[in-house]
C-alpha cells in the first residue's frame, strides 16, 4: 500500500470489531541540523554534565533525577518512576465517534496515516464506514510507553489518527485581554475590508515553501563548491501607528499588482 515505513502497529477495537492497523507519519522533519564543532581543529564537540561547583563531569550512573523548588528537593529512582509509565499494548480504543468539527484544530497535534497490518478486507471496511460516518473517533491508545488521546478521521478516503493536546495545554481563548484601542471609523473598516477582499484565493500548499530552508540548503551547497559568501544587511521597517495612511498604502500597492 505505501512505500514509507511503519512506526508502529496497533489494533483498533470497537464493540467487538477488530481492526489491525499500522501508523505511518503524516509529517516529516526537512529541517537542516547543525553539529557543533571546534573553532580551531574542526572536531565534532559534546555536551556533557558539569557539576558546577567541583567543575567535574558527572556520569550517567551518577545522575539523579529531582524536582527542584526554593524549598525542596525530591528525589526520584528508575523504579518510582516506572511505575507511572502505562502498560504496553496495541489496542487504540474508540471511546466515542463525535460529529465532524467538534473538535477544535487548537487541540490537533501531530497526524498519522494508517494502513492495513495484514486484513486487507477489515480495513478497507473500516476505512470506508469512516469515511461515510462524517464522524471522527475519540480514541485512546499507548504507544512507546506514553498514553495518547487522538481523533481517528477520514482524510480523502484515507484514515488519519492526529493526537491530541490535553486540556491543561490548550490556553482558552477566554484567558487573553480582548482586543483594545480606539474604534475605528467607517472608512477604515472600509479600507480594510476591501484589503481583505483583494487578498482573497484558493490554498494552494505547494506555492508555500520553507524558504528558510531553501535558502540555508543553497547556502551549504555555496559554501560546498568553495564560493564566497557576501552578507547582506537588510533593513528594519519601521511600524506606524496611522491606520488610515497604512491602509490606503497597503490597497493601493496591492491594486498596482493587481
Amino acid at each position: 500500500m505505501m512505500s514509507a515505513r511503519a512506526v508502529w502497529k496497533g489494533v483498533i477495537g470497537f464493540g467487538g470489531e477488530r481492526v489491525p492497523v499500522k501508523l505511518y507519519t503524516a509529517v516529516s522533519d526537512r529541517n537542516v541540523h547543525f553539529r557543533l564543532l571546534d573553532r580551531r581543529r574542526h572536531r565534532p564537540v559534546h555536551q556533557a554534565m558539569i557539576e558546577p561547583q567541583s567543575g567535574k563531569t558527572v556520569s550517567r550512573d551518577d545522575r539523579h533525577k529531582a524536582v527542584v523548588d526554593k524549598q525542596d528537593r525530591i528525589l526520584f529512582d528508575d523504579e518510582e518512576l516506572g511505575e507511572l509509565t502505562p502498560a504496553p499494548s496495541r489496542d487504540i480504543e474508540v471511546m466515542h465517534f463525535l460529529p465532524q468539527g467538534m473538535i477544535d484544530n487548537q487541540w490537533y497535534q501531530r497526524p498519522y496515516f494508517l494502513g492495513p497490518d495484514g486484513d486487507q478486507d477489515t480495513f478497507d471496511a473500516f476505512a470506508a464506514a469512516l469515511a461515510d460516518s462524517g464522524r471522527e473517533g475519540l480514541v485512546h491508545w499507548v504507544m512507546r510507553h506514553k498514553a495518547y488521546v487522538g481523533a481517528l478521521r477520514d482524510h480523502d478516503g484515507h484514515p488519519v489518527l492526529i493526537t491530541l493536546r490535553h486540556l491543561d495545554e490548550v490556553v482558552d481563548a477566554d484567558a487573553l485581554e480582548p482586543p483594545g484601542g480606539g474604534k475605528l471609523n467607517d472608512s477604515e473598516v472600509k479600507m480594510a475590508t476591501d484589503l481583505v477582499e483583494m487578498y482573497a484565493a484558493d490554498f494552494e500548499p505547494e506555492t508555500y515553501q520553507d524558504e528558510y530552508r531553501q535558502r540555508l540548503e543553497a547556502l551549504v551547497e555555496t559554501k560546498r563548491s568553495g564560493k564566497r559568501v557576501k552578507v547582506k544587511h537588510r533593513r528594519r521597517q519601521e511600524p506606524t501607528d496611522d491606520i488610515a495612511s497604512s491602509l490606503k498604502a497597503s490597497l493601493a500597492r496591492e491594486r498596482k499588482r493587481a
